[in-house]
């Protein structure tokens, strides 16, 4: 059983399979992009990542570690001085791998492994700050814990306009109340005028009620005369009595 053994044999033998490492290593750190199967990139990312890590701190210690695996000047004078320092702000993760499905023929799974920091296409208006960050995301460098905290510039303060006076203060409070008076004032009077309206009025009655008696005269005589023209009246024509006692004689 393959107790604390790392990697995969890749159907290879040792020589082999650290030659086919190298030369993705060296065309991973030249072309920045390449695709190779799953199996092969996945192993391939465990040996390169360490090397860009070591890129970051650029000292003869460091280059002839990477040499001593990688065999090539090209290579390795790209990774200390381009590569290194563009990833000096990523910590760890320089690596990308992204599968394309099985490939034709042998059906073995295919996949890219890229650069990150090559290949990450970043929205318009992205900041773009060279501030070292960590795993935990939050915490902050030395330099930033140990710089004095700047405070933004106030803002300028706009001119605005003289305040009035006290005593222009209480001329206008005292035209206020001045309007205040009129308009009450005027509210008040109004109704008087309507008070004699009324007056008027109820006094109208009281001359109809005067006029009266002299209306209920006119109707008594009315009432007389009638009387007397239907007594005349009654006077002339004979009585039904009379009439028959004047026959009677006559016969």
């Amino acid at each position: 059983m393959r107790h604390q053994l790392k990697g995969k044999k890749l159907n290879r033998t040792a020589s082999h399979r650290k030659a086919t490492l190298r030369s993705l290593a060296i065309a991973l750190i030249k072309n920045e992009r390449i695709v190779t199967t799953t199996v092969k990139a996945k192993e391939l990312r465990r040996v390169i990542e360490p090397f860009i890590t070591r890129a970051k701190e650029d000292t003869m210690h460091n280059r002839r570690e990477v040499f001593s695996f990688l065999h090539d000047n090209e290579s390795t004078t790209k990774l200390f001085n381009e590569i290194g320092p563009k990833c000096a702000s990523r910590p760890g993760g320089y690596t990308r791998v992204i599968k394309l499905g099985t490939r034709q023929g042998d059906g073995a799974e295919i996949a890219v492994i890229e650069l990150v920091d090559y290949n990450d296409v970043k929205p318009e208006g992205a900041s773009t700050s060279t501030r070292k960050r960590t795993r935990r995301g939050g915490a902050k460098t030395k330099a930033e814990s140990a710089a004095p905290a700047v405070k933004a510039p106030a803002a300028p303060v706009q001119e605005t306009q003289p305040l009035a006076s006290e005593e222009v203060v209480q001329e206008a409070a005292v035209e206020q109340v001045e309007t205040l008076e009129t308009a009450t004032l005027e509210s008040v009077s109004e109704p008087e005028a309507s008070t004699e309206e009324l007056v008027a009025e109820v006094e109208a009655p009281e001359a109809s009620v005067e006029e009266a008696p002299a209306e209920i005269e006119d109707v008594a005589v009315a009432e007389t005369e009638f009387e007397v023209i239907a007594e005349a009246e009654t006077s002339e024509e004979p009585s039904s009595d009379d009439q028959s006692e004047e026959e009677k004689k006559e016969e």
